[in-house]
């Protein structure tokens, strides 16, 4: 076999619950491709719904679905749309999680640490209220735009993408209701999907990961209020970074394991740690159609203590007539706010204003709320950001695009449509928005993301 399991690997498991050897190398061997897609919820179409009842759901979650085989997301206009993300289905579980340790339908604040490229990011977006605020945080600053451009497809008001280190949010004490800490790990959960890494596994580097994940949850914990959820979650099979981190965490006598319920026919597995019999979830691909993948739910003891820090800064907020011109282009949404920034008019959720006030003087923030454009004399230049969104009002002037065309837009190529609009025009593929044109008088001017755009033929 080409890339040989490591052995030491493979010995460190034989007693962890649920590991079966022979099964688990011939899965191994198999190199079975699983792909599996998330639908954004506030943006399907009746055409959408029709696939989604044909298909194989992911039983975990509920936008969730199995492809029958991976086809080029890069040539599906509805991919750059932001109508699904495409993310591994064990990982999926985490809507579980979620479900089972928060009440969703109140207004929460949720700290995604190690969020790119957004696949988590998205998925929590999805699960939590209008009125929630969520913070996708990447620490790497070369991984951030990535995460930008996913957040932005996903199209919602409700997320701040901040660029910083875990221990930077010790200065949000007693501040997050929920953190979610997927963590740098050695990656032996994707040894089916990716052979180099098995060449790239060893040992020390377990260790070292499983020094670096204690470090990250060190530095997070204070930011977490008394009673909320701390959920920790690998890519890795190791017990070093999975189970020994549940019992390094729940020694420090800070947090309570939670136990998750799940279904038999999803054949998770549920382990216990060593010491203090902490509740953790093993996927193995050999049992189930997914990748490896472990999470854990903790919840912190005690009441919170410490006082909320009060924002010193303010805010710039849109004149009245400014407002009456962002009013036009999105649907009426008494609770959005409006401000100026860098002049650019941002929407954001009335409930998280101070929050956002308190996100900006203590950490670096890439990307807040929707940005909506540029106001110039009173005349708004929407922004790629308003067309991604999903509070973009219905009668904005809109055009249809045929398949070749629209990959034409993508690409930032030129493309010929007949329409009587003039001026911005939103257009769409499959009922979706895909971006901003300007038709003028001999051409037609293309607002795609010059970043952002495709060269597959």
């Amino acid at each position: 076999m080409q890339n040989q399991l490591p052995e030491e690997l493979l010995k460190s498991l034989e007693k962890v619950n649920g590991f079966d050897l022979d099964k688990f190398v011939e899965v191994h061997q198999k190199k079975e491709i699983v792909a599996s897609v998330r639908f954004n919820p506030f943006k399907l179409t009746p055409s959408q719904n029709t696939f989604l009842q044909l298909s194989n759901q992911v039983p975990w979650c509920n936008n969730g679905y199995y492809l029958s085989d991976r086809p080029s997301f890069t040539l599906d206009p509805l991919f750059h749309a932001g109508t699904y993300y495409v993310q591994e289905a064990s990982s999926m579980f985490l809507e579980q999680v979620m479900k089972q340790t928060l009440d969703l339908d109140a207004s929460i604040r949720v700290l995604d640490l190690c969020a790119a490229p957004g696949g988590k990011s998205t998925l929590i977006q999805s699960l939590i209220s209008e009125g929630s605020l969520l913070v996708s945080n990447e620490v790497i600053k070369s991984r951030v735009n990535i995460l930008c451009e996913n957040i932005t497809k996903w199209g919602a008001t409700n997320v701040v993408v901040t660029n910083n280190d875990p221990k930077d949010f010790q200065r949000l004490p007693d501040f997050f209701d929920a953190i979610v800490v997927d963590a740098p790990c050695s990656g032996s959960g994707l040894f089916r999907k990716d052979s180099e890494a098995i060449n790239e596994w060893s040992k020390d580097n377990v260790e070292l990961c499983s020094q670096r994940q204690q470090r990250i949850l060190a530095d997070i914990v204070p930011s977490l209020k008394s009673d909320g959820v701390l959920i920790y979650s690998t890519c890795s099979y190791s017990v070093q970074e999975d189970e020994a981190i549940c019992d390094w965490l729940l020694s420090q006598d800070e947090f309570e394991s939670i136990q998750i319920q799940t279904q038999n026919q999803w054949n998770i597995v549920e382990s216990h740690s060593d010491k203090f019999n902490g509740f953790g979830y093993r996927f193995y691909p050999d049992k189930l159609k997914g990748e490896g993948f472990f999470i854990a739910a903790f919840r912190k003891k005690g009441v919170t203590t410490s006082k909320q820090i009060k924002p010193k800064t303010k805010l710039e907020f849109i004149k009245k007539t400014q407002e009456t011109t962002i009013v036009e282009w999105i649907n009426d949404n008494e609770n959005l706010v409006y401000f100026m920034h860098n002049n650019n008019a941002i929407a954001i959720h009335k409930s998280n204003l101070d929050y956002l006030l308190m996100l900006q003087q203590s950490l670096y923030l890439r990307k807040a709320g929707m940005n909506l454009g540029t106001i110039i004399r009173d005349e708004l230049l929407p922004s790629h950001d308003l067309a991604m969104s999903y509070l973009i009002n219905k009668n904005v002037q809109s055009i249809e695009l045929k398949k070749e065309e629209a990959l034409n837009y993508l690409r930032h190529q030129s493309f010929e449509v007949e329409t009587k609009y003039k001026g911005w025009v939103l257009v769409r593929y499959n009922e979706v928005a895909l971006g901003f044109i300007k038709m003028m008088p001999n051409r037609i001017n293309n607002y795609y993301p010059m970043e952002w755009r495709i060269f597959n033929k």
